[in-house]
């Protein structure tokens, strides 16, 4: 019978303990450690998101029964108070270097996104995590509630988050979306609440072509009208020039206007882009694909551990968040390389129940955790 690791110890291999170990010295994140290390840290709160665990205390019991399986990812049981103070304590920074340098190797393997572009495509809007004020002073959202935003920037191809911004949730999502780096020539397509001239204009001198939603109160003059195919849903595809002085001062370049009809709800759209080559029908689908970041939102919040958090410092907050977003990487990565038929969320499950039993992670998620069928020929060999 073959022997096998941990589920849970197959998952880490993906992350090298030297790229981890650069992160944490980049961030002195082990200066003046006695007892628990980062990896340490880690691991107990990757478990946390990769098995559905809700309490410091819950974590700290469920590794403590299994000291010898965690003994083999490099780790040993810790003490309740020792994880708090390190989530209070530690760099949030060195779990976001983290990410990034997972996320360096699962877009490796991220499949093409099914809408064929001259470009990259990428989707950028924000999720409002809501946390109780009196417990989380420092992120205030009203008058008795507070709350954070997470800034998402997404790649189309295998729907991955390339860069988090966490702010305030006051934050406006314009203000926040100049810090995020969108890179040079691609897609991006955003909603109205980034319609922001300064903003089009950063975009527009960086290559970027956005597409979003134009504002139903929006002054302009048609340029020109191009010629269009109604039973595309294209209803007019129009050159127009925003009338007001300071608006044109922001943004002084033409924008092409599409009015699309969808097939399936027949709601009437009205988009706003920079792109004037693509046929309009692309132009709908790209904004269309803006739907994929909605959809990894609520696959974050339904399975990752971001609603509920381990700690109340802002620190804790980040750091949990960029842990769920590693777990995130890893299960995508496992659906990628393993081309199985899974939803992110059956995966997850899968992993969860199974964390730290001694199975082929390669069989779990092949075959659902049920025994892959045995060779024809050994099968025959039972009837001899």
């Amino acid at each position: 019978m073959a022997h096998n690791n941990t589920i849970f110890s197959q998952m880490l291999q993906l992350i090298s303990r030297h790229d981890f170990q650069k992160c944490v010295d980049r961030h002195n994140g082990d200066h003046r450690t006695r007892t628990l290390r980062s990896w340490d840290q880690f691991i107990h709160l990757l478990y946390a998101q990769t098995s559905g665990r809700d309490s410091l205390r819950d974590i700290t019991n469920g590794t403590a029964s299994v000291k010898e399986k965690l003994y083999h990812v490099g780790s040993k049981p810790v003490k309740r108070s020792s994880l708090s103070d390190a989530n209070n304590k530690r760099p949030w920074q060195m779990y976001e270097d983290l990410f990034q340098a997972t996320l360096v190797k699962v877009r490796k393997v991220a499949p093409k996104y099914k809408l064929d572009l001259p470009r990259p495509l990428y989707m950028l809007d924000s999720s409002l995590l809501g946390l109780c004020l009196a417990l989380f002073p420092w992120a205030e959202y009203g008058q008795q509630k507070g709350a954070v935003k997470m800034h998402t920037l997404l790649q189309a191809d295998g729907s991955l988050p390339t860069f988090l911004l966490i702010t305030n949730g006051k934050v406006n999502d314009g203000k926040a979306a100049k810090k995020i780096p969108v890179p040079r020539g691609s897609f991006l397509a955003i909603d109205r609440g980034y319609h922001d001239f300064d903003l089009y204009n950063q975009y527009n001198n960086n290559d970027i072509r956005f597409v979003t939603r134009l504002k139903t109160n929006a002054a302009y003059d048609v340029i020109t009208s191009r010629l269009v195919d109604e039973s595309t849903g294209i209803l007019a595809d129009e050159i127009i020039q925003f009338r007001n002085a300071a608006t044109k001062n922001k943004y002084p370049h033409p924008l092409r206007k599409i009015t699309y009809r969808d097939p399936e709800t027949g709601k009437k759209l009205v988009f706003l882009t920079n792109e004037f080559k693509l046929q309009a029908v692309i132009i709908a689908a790209i904004y269309k694909a803006r739907w994929e970041i909605e959809l990894f939102f609520k696959t974050m919040k339904q399975n990752l551990k971001i609603k509920s958090f381990l700690g109340t410092s802002e620190n804790a907050v980040r750091i949990q968040i960029y842990v769920a977003l590693i777990a995130y990487l890893l299960i995508s990565y496992y659906r990628f390389t393993l081309k199985n038929q899974f939803s992110f969320q059956t995966l997850y499950r899968l992993f969860a129940i199974n964390i730290f039993e001694r199975k082929s992670l390669v069989d779990l998620v092949q075959y659902g955790g049920s025994k892959p069928p045995e060779p024809l020929a050994l099968r025959q060999l039972a009837f001899l």
